[in-house]
C-alpha cells in the first residue's frame, strides 16, 4: 500500500510506503518536518485504501479522496 503524502505548508504531494506511517517526515520541496498519522488513527481511510483498486488519498483530517 501506498501512502499520498501532502505537506501542510506548500501543499507539495508524493508516494510514501506504509512504512512512513507514524513517522516524521521532511517535504522534498519545502523542507518542513511534519509527521504522518498512524495508520490506525484514520480507520476509515484505512478501510478505504485497502478496498481500493487505485490511489487513495487522505488529508491530514482522515478524509479521503480518489
Amino acid at each position: 500500500m501506498q501512502i499520498i503524502a501532502q505537506c501542510p505548508k506548500c501543499t507539495y504531494n508524493w508516494l510514501l510506503s506504509e512504512d512512513a506511517a507514524d513517522r516524521r517526515i521532511k517535504c522534498p520541496k519545502c523542507r518542513k518536518l511534519f509527521k504522518v498519522p498512524k495508520l490506525s488513527d484514520v480507520p476509515k481511510a484505512v478501510r478505504a485504501i485497502k478496498n481500493a483498486k487505485g490511489t487513495i488519498y487522505v488529508d491530514q483530517n482522515g478524509k479521503t479522496y480518489g
